[in-house]
This record gives C-alpha cells, sequence and structure tokens, in this order.
C-alpha cells in the first residue's frame, strides 16, 4: 500500500508541470476576450501575446535539455514551477501590452523546461511495461489544466476578470514547488552520475527487485561507452531518430491543434455564438480533450504507438474536412455554429486519444540515455517553434481566409503527417528504453 502511495505520488508531482503548461496554454483564450477593454490590442498585437508564450518556449526547451542531462530532473523542475509562479503574478499584474508580452515571454521559459523534462522524467521513472500509460500522465495533466482553464474563464467571465483568469497559474505552481521537494530523481541520471545506491532505492518504489537489477545491468552497459552529450546527438545513428522525433514533434502542431486550444472561443463568435456561449462551448471540448485522455492511457501499452498515431491523423483530418464543407456550403446560422463546435470537439477526441500523448511518450524513447534530455529539449524547441508560427499566424489567416479555408489547410497537413507515420515511425511499444538504444547503435555498426 505505501509503495503504490507513494508511486502515485511520484508520477502526481512528475506530472504536475503539464497542468500548469496546460493552463496557461488554455487561459489565454478566454482572457482575449476582455484583456481589449484595458488595454487596447490589435489583430496582429493579439497574435504576439499568445504567441510570446512559444518565444520563451523556444528558449526554455533549448536550454532545460542540457541543463537536466547536467544538474538533474529534479532540480530543474523546482527552477521551473519557480518560474511559473513569477510569470503568472507578472501577467496579472499587467499594467500594458508590453509587460503583458513580458510576462507570457517568463511563462514561456517554465512551458519550454515542462514539455523538454516531464516527458522524460516520467519515461525514466516508469517500469517498461507501464511506461505508455505513465508518460501518458503527462497529457493528461495538459488536458486538465485546460479544463481548469476554462472553467476559470467560465467563472469569471461575469466580471470580465481576466488578471484573475492569468493570475491564479500562481496556486498550481505553489504547488509544484512545494511536491518537487518530495519528488526523487530519476534512476537512470543517478546511474550515469555513478550513484547506483540512490538509484535502487528509488527503483524500489515503482518496480519489482528482478527488473531492477536488469535494468541497472543494461544501464551500466550503456554507461560503459565514453561519450560525451554532444558525441551521442551529432552521431550518425542518432540522426534518423532525431529526424522522426522532430517530425512527429513539429506536425503535432500544424495540424492546428493549439490554434483550436488558443482561439477555440474567438472561432465560436466568428460562427455565430456570445461570448458566454463561446467559453462555455470551448469548456465542453475541453471535458472531451480529458476523457479521450484517458481512453489514451487505457490502450497506449497495448495498441502500440504507432497505430494510434495514424488512427488520429485519420479522425482528425476527416473532422476538419467535414467541418470545413459545412462552412463552405450553409448559411451562418446557430446551429451550423454549434456543428462547428461539435466538429471540432471529434478533432480533440481523435487528437487527445493519440497525438495529443503519443508524441510526449515516443519523443524520450527515440532517444538514447546520454543525451536524451537534450535531445527530448531539441524536439520539444521544433515543437514550440510550430507552435509559434500557429498561434501568431492564426488570426491573420482566420481574417484573411475565413474559418473554412483555414480548416482545409490543416486537414492537407493530417495527411502528410499519416504518410510520415506510416513510412517513418518506428514501434516502441513494450521495449524498455535501453532495448531501443541497443537496437539504435545495432544499426549503425
Amino acid at each position: 500500500m505505501n509503495k503504490n502511495l507513494s508511486k502515485g505520488w511520484i508520477f502526481f508531482f512528475g506530472a504536475l508541470g503539464g497542468l500548469l503548461y496546460g493552463y496557461d496554454t488554455g487561459v489565454i483564450s478566454g482572457a482575449l476576450l476582455f484583456i481589449n477593454q484595458d488595454i487596447p490590442l490589435s489583430n496582429f498585437l493579439e497574435g504576439v501575446v499568445v504567441s510570446s508564450l512559444l518565444v520563451g518556449a523556444i528558449v526554455g526547451a533549448g536550454m532545460s535539455g542540457y541543463v537536466s542531462d547536467r544538474f538533474g530532473r529534479r532540480r530543474v523542475v523546482f527552477v521551473i514551477a519557480l518560474i511559473y509562479l513569477i510569470g503568472s503574478l507578472v501577467l496579472a499584474l499587467s499594467p500594458n501590452a508590453a509587460i503583458l508580452i513580458t510576462g507570457r515571454v517568463i511563462l514561456g521559459l517554465a512551458v519550454g523546461g515542462s514539455t523538454a523534462i516531464v516527458p522524460v522524467y516520467l519515461s525514466e521513472m516508469a517500469p517498461t511495461h507501464q511506461r505508455g500509460s505513465l508518460a501518458s500522465l503527462n497529457q493528461l495533466m495538459i488536458t486538465i489544466g485546460i479544463v481548469l482553464a476554462y472553467l476559470v474563464n467560465y467563472a469569471f467571465t461575469p466580471i470580465e476578470g481576466w488578471r484573475w483568469m492569468l493570475g491564479l497559474a500562481s496556486v498550481p505552481a505553489l504547488i509544484l514547488m512545494i511536491g518537487v521537494l518530495f519528488m526523487p530523481e530519476s534512476p537512470r541520471w543517478l546511474i550515469k552520475h555513478n550513484r547506483e545506491k540512490e538509484a535502487r532505492k528509488i527503483m524500489a518504489l515503482t518496480r519489482q527487485q528482478s527488473e531492477i537489477d536488469d535494468e541497472i545491468k543494461q544501464m551500466k552497459k550503456i554507461e560503459e561507452v565514453e561519450e560525451s552529450t554532444w558525441d551521442v546527438l551529432k552521431s550518425k545513428w542518432v540522426r534518423p531518430m532525431l529526424l522522426v522525433g522532430s517530425g512527429i514533434a513539429i506536425f503535432q502542431q500544424f495540424i492546428g491543434i493549439n490554434a483550436v486550444i488558443y482561439y477555440a472561443p474567438t472561432i465560436f463568435t466568428k460562427a455565430g455564438l456570445g461570448n458566454a456561449a463561446s467559453i462555455l462551448g470551448t469548456l465542453g471540448i475541453g471535458i472531451v480533450n480529458v476523457l479521450m485522455t484517458l481512453v489514451a492511457i487505457a490502450t497506449i501499452d497495448k495498441l502500440g504507438r504507432k497505430k494510434l498515431l495514424l488512427i488520429g491523423n485519420v479522425g482528425m483530418t476527416l473532422s476538419l474536412a467535414v467541418l470545413a464543407t459545412i462552412l463552405f456550403t450553409a448559411e451562418l446560422t446557430t446551429a451550423i455554429a454549434w456543428m462547428t463546435v461539435v466538429f471540432l470537439g471529434l478533432f480533440i477526441m481523435f487528437f487527445s486519444a493519440t497525438w495529443g500523448p503519443v508524441v510526449w511518450v515516443m519523443l524520450p524513447e527515440l532517444f538514447p540515455l546520454k543525451a536524451r534530455g537534450a535531445a527530448t529539449g531539441f524536439t520539444t524547441l521544433l515543437l514550440s517553434l510550430a507552435n509559434l508560427i500557429v498561434s501568431l499566424f492564426f488570426p491573420v489567416m482566420l481574417g484573411a481566409l475565413g474559418t473554412a479555408w483555414v480548416f482545409v489547410i490543416f486537414a492537407g497537413i493530417g495527411v502528410l503527417a499519416f504518410l510520415f507515420v506510416m513510412k517513418f515511425v518506428p514501434e516502441t511499444k513494450g521495449r524498455s528504453l535501453e532495448d531501443i538504444e541497443r537496437d539504435l547503435r545495432g544499426e549503425a555498426s
């Protein structure tokens, strides 16, 4: 019982950074409806406010992977929690657009850091047979964070309290700061730094003794190879997985998920719904997001990563294509507005059950121990850059092309993503991280 309880807390606090990422991703959608009344924003400046978080995220993702490889996952998570706290307070107190953008950049540093470190930590802590479901907790926390943001947005809509919406992210940030003090360090990082006794003690919380002996033997064998992080990153045998990781990270964003998350109320108001109804519709999408992530957690270690990605591509692409067709052919009515909510909900369903959790699970799985933090950081940097491009230009595209054409573009990207996964992405289900690395090294020899 104590062992299970300890295991639960480890993975809860390990994934809590995902909740903050989700909250700060989702909360801006409702706040944007009211910020203009205190701080006037043009369409372009609105895009800058949203996307400035991703500028910080690019820096945070690029730095945190290398820093965590050197100083440990746990210490970096504590710093990330502190940055979340500072950023949310700056946003809540912003007197003008410049400070608002600055607060979003600060927050972005934490977002980038958490996207790089949380998946690595969860993957390294989890036993092989549960790695998919436990690493998926990151995506579950992201979706819960988004729903919390939508609930807060809805609660503060009557008083147009955008400062409260943005500032309440400080609460989970404080919880994470306290929780980190009780989190263990990654056993793989400890082995890398010759701290086997501590690693064994931590692994005993989540594994049987026979599993511990076997995994530590494999880790030590890999550690015997004299390589620096940079040597590994530039190795020929790592290059294919860097390309695969980069590809799935970029496609996850280019298919349009965060355009929907950031701008759902804006999309719904353009489709004919009022402010309150738009936020309520967005809340419904957020709840679907959480429920379907639970489906992913139950299936990812059974169906496999690659199969889920392909299923998700088909579902997302068809949802967007049908929605675009309806918007092209029907006149704008309340019924059409709610159909927009339904088909975007279907899009979210397929994303949440597949691409949402699977990408976060696979990124650390693809890379070797000596460069796992740095390589995951690099691919999440690209993910944040893709997110930045989408969030910055989506309002402009929406104004210039209209909702239907934007969804056509996203559907086309979904087709390309399907072809990429089919040809290049390997299956990692049921294989230890060391087995995956050994196979990669073998292919190069």
